[in-house]
């Protein structure tokens, strides 16, 4: 007979999933309610109100895709996307070559542009290239969880916001951790996700939008058959996915309330105090949150000996990509950590698997008490398996950063 399940404790310091705020799980724990209850739509409207400032967008266009952070990032883009249309991608870690594959799919001509994963790009080399492709649509990643790497955007967006260029960002490592903002910055489209520094369960995207990408949409907008009366038209310019439908999920999210889906109600109960508590504490609050913690954590790998990968200047507050050391195991230090101090971290993806660790900094993760814990832990981890690393320096090094910055 199969017994009921044990969840065992957990420090969660990956680049997602994290921990989630207790209060959000208390939250998901109420009653149900039905989708097109007053009551349940009153806070989706909200959970839309509250996701514009992390965004740093005024427009009143967001919604959430029910699925992970990839169901938003394919709803955004094959709305966008009509068979033959040329979309660039400038590729400088793995999340890029998932929106390649999306367009691809979408049967969309794609044009990218590579770089080794140790830095982002500089914007002139990306405008020169779009300037020389003439894309309808440019789609880049803000912040690479794979090597911890920031992208700059202003320039390219100024210049995509001039040649009238759609410019789609997905923002899912950043949202709610790192200052995002969509309208200056020129973002047509922008992505996130629930699971990382929203500290919300996985299974929500957000998705903002301006009027120009909005009006985009509802222009292939189709009634699926089942809902359609005579009164309502086809279009042959339809979207080809039907779950995925933004100009469906449009209307469903939209005054009209069209019966597309059934909404996960426990998801917007927990996003709702997900969104409420960010901005309870303040966006500038939670920036400076991730930014501190983020710097306890590169001082007490540096002080350890180790060596962060990559270009330190445009590395994100929430993810820490370490070098593995020569000779050491990758996979024996991170079942070690687990099965002995119930601390998670990950490893990395293409050209720098098994090369590197990533700590992530996310959402509720990133508290001081965590990063002592993986830095007392990765340091006891690495002195078992003896690594040349200098003992006892790791923590004392963070600790350094918080009394400096309380002081």
């Amino acid at each position: 007979m199969i017994k009921d399940f044990n969840i065992p404790q957990r420090t969660i310091m990956t680049p997602g999933p994290v921990e989630i705020n207790p209060k959000v799980l208390q939250a998901m724990s109420n009653r149900m309610l039905g989708q097109f209850d007053p009551a349940f739509l009153k806070i989706m409207d909200e959970n839309q109100e509250m996701m514009r400032p992390i965004f740093g967008t005024k427009s009143a266009n967001t919604l959430a895709v029910d699925g992970t952070s990839r169901s938003g990032i394919e709803a955004a883009l094959i709305g966008l996307i009509e068979p033959g249309d040329k979309v660039f991608i400038p590729a400088y870690g793995r999340f890029a070559y998932l929106l390649a594959e999306i367009a691809e799919r979408a049967q969309a001509e794609v044009v990218m542009m590579e770089k080794e994963w140790d830095a982002p790009f500089e914007q002139a080399d990306i405008i020169a290239k779009i300037k020389e492709v003439q894309p309808k649509i440019v789609a880049m990643i803000h912040g690479e969880t794979a090597n911890g790497q920031l992208q700059s955007l202003d320039e390219v967006g100024a210049y995509c916001q001039s040649q009238g260029i759609f410019f789609l960002v997905d923002c899912v490592a950043t949202y709610a951790g790192i200052e995002f903002k969509m309208d200056d910055w020129g973002v047509n489209v922008a992505i996130a996700g629930t699971q990382k520094c929203v500290s919300v369960p996985t299974g929500l995207s957000l998705v903002a939008f301006d009027d120009k990408a909005k009006e985009f949409y509802l222009s292939r907008y189709q009634k699926e058959r089942g809902i359609r009366t005579e009164d309502d038209p086809t279009n042959d310019r339809h979207i080809s996915s039907n779950y995925l439908d933004m100009s469906q999920l449009i209307h469903y999210w939209g005054p009209d309330r069209i019966n597309h889906h059934t909404e996960v109600s426990a998801l917007n109960y927990g996003l709702h105090t997900g969104l409420r508590l960010i901005l309870e504490e303040g966006l500038e609050n939670v920036f400076q949150r991730h930014r501190l913690n983020n710097d306890a954590i590169v001082a007490g790998v540096q002080a350890m000996g180790l060596e962060i990968f990559g270009n330190l200047d445009t590395k994100m507050n929430t993810v820490t990509p370490i070098l593995i050391p020569e000779g050491i195991d990758p996979n024996a230090v991170t079942d070690f950590l687990l099965e002995q101090f119930g601390v998670e971290i990950a490893g990395s993806f293409g050209p720098l698997f098994g090369k590197i660790w990533r700590i992530g900094n996310m959402g509720h993760s990133s508290r001081r008490e965590n990063v002592l814990q993986v830095l007392s832990a990765l340091e006891a981890t690495l002195i078992h398996f003896d690594a040349p690393i200098n003992k006892g320096e790791a923590v004392q090094a963070a600790l350094d950063i918080y009394l400096n910055h309380a002081s």
